[in-house]
């Protein structure tokens, strides 16, 4: 280098250029700055919400951690609309040019939306949590995982399914574990030459015999109605909503088996089949002569 090349450096080195590179130098930094205290304020804004989850039992996690998910990316929002007004870029404009383009998406993208429409109302509203068992739409089983676009259910049978969030909530939902107890309303026929008064002593004594069973509301025996085959009785015993399966089971194993205790009969669809004999019909031939004219 120079003298000469010196001198062109310095003539073009001049005191308005310097300011602006000083001033750009002064705009990162303070956009460095900007993005870290956002960054910082949103996680501890994040942190907070969710803690208010775990200090309080009956506050669901899965609502905390998704309103501590929408306060860290508004502040952070927040955030790049100061860097950019820092800049000296209008935000105004970038506004309008983001409206533009999120409608464009949101065409492109409707089920995508709608699916996290769906899951953002599910969040809020806490139609069903984790562990309850619902049936929605075509789908049944234990809820394990609720996502913002999908549900995860687990069936009886250990197999997992993923159900679009839009098709659960735009759909009837069955909670079955929404409530602490359950009814359990069983059918029971009985033969009819069966005694109905000792049919009722039994089972009321069955409806006793297992301490699952709640004493309130009280069990209701009753005879329904008088079947094609069977004097069909109502029987109804409430239980906690995990001892139902279980006690079901149980109460159709004892209803079998005291029954034939007690020689009362458990009447089974027949059929009568009345084959008649359709009288053989004789047929003959006719044979005709004819003779010429």
């Amino acid at each position: 280098m120079n003298f000469n090349d010196l001198t062109d450096v310095s003539a073009w080195l001049t005191q308005d250029r310097i300011d602006a590179a000083i001033m750009v130098a002064v705009n990162v930094v303070a956009a460095l700055v900007i993005l870290l205290v956002a960054m910082a304020i949103s996680a501890w804004a994040k942190r907070r919400i969710v803690a208010l989850s775990q200090r309080y039992k009956r506050l669901d996690d899965t609502l905390f951690g998704f309103l501590g998910n929408m306060v860290k990316y508004l502040i952070l929002a927040i955030g790049v609309i100061f860097i950019l007004n820092r800049f000296g870029i209008q935000t105004t404009s970038l506004a309008a040019l983001v409206g533009a383009a999120g409608l464009a998406i949101g065409l492109a993208l409707q089920g995508t939306l709608s699916n996290l429409a769906a899951g953002v109302m599910i969040i809020l509203f806490r139609p069903f949590r984790q562990g309850d068992f619902i049936a929605a739409g075509s789908e049944s089983g234990t809820v394990t995982e609720i996502q913002l676009f999908y549900t995860v259910l687990t069936t009886y049978d250990g197999i997992q399914i993923i159900v679009p969030n839009s098709d659960i909530w735009s759909s009837a939902i069955t909670n079955f574990s929404a409530n602490p107890t359950r009814m359990m309303d069983l059918t029971i026929g009985v033969a009819y030459d069966a005694d109905l008064k000792k049919t009722q002593e039994v089972l009321e004594n069955i409806s006793l015999s297992d301490p699952r069973a709640l004493p309130e509301p009280a069990p209701v025996i009753r005879v329904k109605q008088l079947g094609d085959s069977s004097v069909d009785f109502t029987f109804r015993v409430w239980a906690k909503t995990e001892d139902f399966w279980g006690l079901q089971a149980e109460y159709t194993r004892k209803i079998k088996v005291e029954f034939d205790a007690n020689d009362i009969g458990i009447p089974f669809p027949t059929r009568t089949l009345e084959v008649v004999q359709v009288p053989k019909i004789e047929t003959r031939s006719v044979t005709r002569e004819s003779g010429a004219a």
